[in-house]
């Protein structure tokens, strides 16, 4: 039998790395005629890194998926798919894995074709609505689900309803090594006649190491020959964003309690055999994690499997592993209630010792050959009962393969320190035309996308460029002024009704979806200053511009009463509107179809996903169904075009059709989805957005791979080939769009898809 792993891999530095390799390596030692060679057996490893060549990987690791890169999952699963494995098996980590809550690790397995295990290392008690959705979602692709602990099964079932009958128990496993009679590590300084206290692991501030050294003052006063080693590097992440600034707060507070002398630290990562050494070196193993929301700790398995003498607070790992006097439990962060145990423990050698050989005896069951041989029964089973008959097809309604790969590099040539230049001579920014406000807002609404879907930093850096020009395009009053000249003048006293609204949706995207709590407060404060213009607005498109807006504010603000008042108010004229002019044979708002179209049934989508009211609601399908019947009869999008518009009654215009036209269906179609779940929604969605890729009135691509940037339009003749920073934009928020819609694929391919029929004869 061979087996996939999908996880992290050495030498990447990471729990769930070395859990894998320990798996891979326990399995072939039940296989003695492979001679420590895993033949056929193969990584698929998750990389933190951009580069693929980051790591240098062993030659088991056959692909590399980059974290943040959605088309590397499809393309992993059909590496899997083509290969001689029999089974899969998938470490989850939600951290491992790109977008929300690691999302993206569900098309991957929705196309899977071999039988799935899958290992769940956390199983949160209040997990979120995302976090949720994928446990069940992976138990769904899953022939069976590994945990490690009775807590684990209990959560899978009550909080995530799983079916008990898919979940196994199978421990963490242990090394299978003994502690050498001639340990070296005794002969190290920190050890060399000391009595040890030992933790070890990657190092961050929920390890709770401060509550040890709270303690040390106490035990040594009772036992001076006392040293408390931290055995371990800080963790990757924590060095990125900090440094080693929770090292030397642990070494400042010794320093303050007159205990430096009794605190070691080991910074390095060690191997198996040698951390087997540590351990038998030490008196008492000590995790003292900050909070019970701790499923399974490696660290812990490790000690227990070691014969150590182990002192926890009481996660739920430890509640389970240390029963029946294996261990000894203490309260979170209570230094007074461990000090009193290990001075206990080390008062009592023939307590110590019983405890010790407790654990011993119970970690024999806990070695690796022997979990590894029950996870070989586990696969077994698996592609025993596994029947292609009883797949899914996997043909997904969105295809990421035919997209092209998310790039900035147009709009950073657009964007200087002011805002984004509005127009480009084909692909070179016109800076004789300067900036609009419209722009920069959509602008600001594509960079928290960008951050949001990859927490890309380019994308992080250009919102306040166009926060700033929003706040500088805003007049006393709280309105706005949207042209500005090259070098930095005025060129309007009142901008369009149209570049408001649009300025007010970036606004409330932004404090509905912001990552930064002064960005969410600059743009709130913007907002509020322009709220008395929001009565003064006469036209539809600016009302509806609003209405998106507001809704996205409320996201963050549901309880806002005159927010919501508001919002109503501005939903009635689009109601009316739609009343006085539809007829059987023009269910529209106006007279004439003019630009930006879909903007008005997308308003009353989100106004009615706000209010519930039903009539809105009522509208929106039906102007909705209406403008699809319109621009979509022909098998791709054909949207009104802006030489002449569609009157009733009229001829429809065929070109001067603008890039807006299509964000918005791709938006509407979204919205849509989002409300009413019917996968059709999706379906049109993707087939509007391959309008830019070629699938147009001209089969002409509008998207220029060489530049990165949109053209601005198609005319009778062709395209036109100025790329300014509407038509990018539009492109690159419709791309966002259609990856944030790839991300539900797992949802919207079940509700789409038949089962395929097999007859057997």
């Amino acid at each position: 039998m061979k087996i996939a792993y999908i996880s992290t891999y050495p030498p990447r530095e990471c729990g769930i790395a070395t859990f894998n390799q320990n798996l891979m390596s326990a399995i072939g030692s039940n296989f003695p005629e492979r001679a420590n060679v895993l033949k056929g057996d193969f990584v698929v490893a998750l990389t933190d890194s951009e580069n693929i060549h980051e790591y240098e990987y062993p030659e088991e690791v056959k692909y590399v998926v980059r974290q943040n890169h959605q088309k590397d999952y499809i393309r992993a699963a059909n590496y899997i798919n083509t290969s001689n494995a029999d089974a899969c098996i998938l470490e989850h980590e939600f951290g491992i894995f790109g977008g929300e809550s690691g999302i993206y690790i569900l098309p991957l397995l929705n196309r899977l074709e071999k039988p799935l295990i899958s290992i769940l290392h956390t199983i949160l008690k209040d997990p979120s609505y995302v976090q949720r959705i994928i446990i069940r979602e992976i138990a769904e692709q899953s022939a069976k689900i590994i945990v490690m602990s009775q807590r684990a099964l209990e959560f899978l079932t009550t909080i995530y309803d799983i079916p008990a009958e898919k979940i196994q128990i199978i421990e963490h496993g242990v090394p299978d090594l003994e502690a050498p009679e001639d340990n070296p590590i005794n002969n190290l300084t920190p050890f060399k006649n000391r009595r040890v206290l030992l933790t070890f692991g990657l190092i961050s501030r929920n390890k709770g190491l401060e509550t040890v050294v709270r303690a040390l003052p106490r035990i040594v006063k009772d036992h001076p020959d006392v040293m408390y080693v931290v055995l371990g590097n800080t963790h990757p992440g924590v060095i990125k964003n900090s440094g080693e600034e929770y090292r030397d707060h642990l070494k400042t507070l010794a320093n303050q309690l007159g205990v430096s002398q009794n605190l070691a630290f080991v910074n390095k990562f060690v191997a198996e055999e040698e951390l087997i050494q540590y351990l038998s070196a030490a008196e008492i193993y000590v995790t003292p994690y900050l909070n019970e929301a701790q499923i399974t700790s490696g660290t812990l398995s490790y000690a227990v499997g070691a014969g150590a003498a182990v002192v926890s607070t009481p996660y739920w790992h430890a509640t389970e592993l240390l029963d029946h006097n294996r261990g000894r439990l203490f309260d979170f962060k209570n230094s007074d209630a461990l000090a009193d145990i290990i001075i206990e423990l080390l008062d009592q050698e023939r307590v110590l010792n019983e405890m010790k050989q407790n654990a011993y005896e119970y970690g024999l069951h806990l070695r690796w050959p022997v979990i590894g041989a029950e996870f070989i029964k586990v696969a077994q089973e698996a592609c025993y009962e596994h029947d292609f008959r009883d797949k899914i097809l996997k043909n997904s309604i969105v295809d990421p393969e035919i997209m092209p790969k998310f790039s900035l590099i147009h709009v950073l040539r657009l964007t200087d320190d002011t805002g984004i230049v509005q127009h480009a001579k084909y692909g070179i920014p016109n800076l004789k035309e300067g900036y609009c406000l419209d722009d920069n807002a959509r602008a600001l609404i594509m960079a928290i996308m960008a951050h949001k879907r990859s927490n890309s930093k380019e994308a992080f850096e250009l919102l306040p460029i166009y926060l700033s020009y929003i706040h500088y395009m805003q007049t006393d009053d709280g309105n706005f002024r949207n042209f500005l000249s090259f070098n930095r003048q005025y060129l309007d006293e009142v901008g369009s009704e149209d570049s408001f609204g649009r300025t007010i949706w970036s606004l409330g995207y932004l404090i509905g979806n912001g990552s930064s709590n002064s960005y969410r407060e600059f743009a709130t404060e913007i907002f509020q200053r322009s709220f008395p213009h929001f009565k003064n607005l006469k036209y539809l498109r600016g009302m509806g511009n609003t209405i998106i807006g507001i809704s996205m504010y409320l996201q963050l603000h549901p309880t806002d009463e005159g927010m919501v008042n508001e919002l109503i108010r501005l939903t009635q004229p689009l109601v009316a509107a739609y009343d006085q002019t539809q007829s059987d044979d023009w269910q529209w708002f106006e007279e004439s179809m003019t630009y930006d179209n879909a903007i008005l049934p997308l308003a009353l989508l989100h106004s009615c996903q706000v209010t519930g009211n039903e009539r809105v609601k009522e509208i929106a399908l039906k102007t909705m169904a209406f403008l699809d019947n319109l621009t979509l009869s022909n098998g791709y999008l054909s949207p009104v075009g802006n030489d002449g518009w569609y009157y009733r009654g009229g001829k429809f215009p065929t070109f001067d059709q603008q890039a807006i036209e299509t964000m918005a269906m791709v938006l509407m179609h979204f919205q849509a989805y989002q409300l009413f779940r019917k996968p059709e929604h999706i379906e049109k969605m993707f087939l509007c957005y391959k309008w830019f890729l070629g699938e147009n009135t001209l089969r002409a691509p509008l998207y220029d791979h060489e530049t990165k940037g949109c053209c601005d339009g198609l005319l009778p003749t062709g395209i036109n080939r100025n790329q300014g920073a509407e038509s990018t934009l539009a492109y690159l928020i419709s791309h966002l769009t259609v990856l944030q819609a790839f991300e539900l694929e797992y949802e919207y391919n079940r509700f789409s898809q038949k089962k395929v029929a097999v007859n057997v004869k």
